[in-house]
């Protein structure tokens, strides 16, 4: 067997062929730091105010959201700045199983509003399944996945269409658009994570995460707290 093939297949899945020019790695750690702290801060706002007043009894499931967000940022920024050394191996695990996460752990304040319907319970099950063997295979065999990976993020941020309805009435209809454009939002910076020979490609990419993630953030603040008081 050709072991050179063999590491060249292995390490192609952690790492991108083109290497990143200080400018930007800057960008990429400026757009980083920048979710981090959004992250941070407006989600321990988010969980005091949802605790003390608003929204006791949804707590938990906002901790799940708040954490996943805090582990996304924190993981990704230490992913794509770290140098190609064996550890980035490690992190690039990590970076991509903390989407799935992200994706279920940003369901669940929603899917905690229609939980007394059994299309919550049941959509509930489907998100957090699959994320759980999304985060399995991305941790054991992440060369093994590839970019069939986006196709099941895709699959698993848009089932939420199939409680529409039932989140419609749960949930604020301001708070409804940030949903809807949070997903768009994300599904169009996809384009941007896979343009690797365009200038900038990963801070673009990031930067649509971060505004994606500041959409679903306003709109279950929106829904846990604003429009409670």
């Amino acid at each position: 067997m050709d072991t050179s093939k063999a590491t060249a297949r292995v390490s192609a899945w952690w790492h991108k062929g083109r290497i990143l020019s200080h400018h930007e790695k800057l960008a990429d750690g400026i757009v980083h730091v920048v979710g981090l702290a959004l992250s941070l801060l407006a989600g321990s706002a988010l969980l005091t105010a949802a605790l003390i007043k608003t929204a006791p009894q949804e707590f938990p499931a906002l901790l799940v959201y708040v954490t996943s967000l805090v582990v996304l940022f924190a993981v990704s920024m230490a992913f794509n700045l770290w140098p190609r050394t064996p550890f980035k191996r490690l992190l690039a695990r990590l970076d991509q199983a903390a989407i799935f996460l992200f994706i279920a752990g940003t369901y669940t304040p929603f899917l905690a509003m229609v939980w007394e319907r059994p299309e919550g319970v049941g959509l509930t099950v489907f998100v957090w399944g699959a994320a759980l063997l999304g985060i399995g295979l991305k941790l054991i065999v992440p060369e093994k996945f590839g970019r069939l990976a986006i196709g099941l993020y895709l699959a698993i941020g848009w089932s939420g269409v199939v409680v529409f309805r039932d989140l419609a009435a749960a949930v604020p209809p301001s708070s409804m658009w940030f949903l809807v454009a949070g997903g768009l939002t994300y599904s169009f910076g996809i384009i941007f994570h896979l343009w690797e020979k365009l200038k900038f490609y990963t801070a673009l990419w990031h930067l649509f995460v971060v505004a994606g993630a500041t959409l679903h953030l306003i709109a279950i603040f929106n829904a846990m707290v604003l429009s409670r008081i």
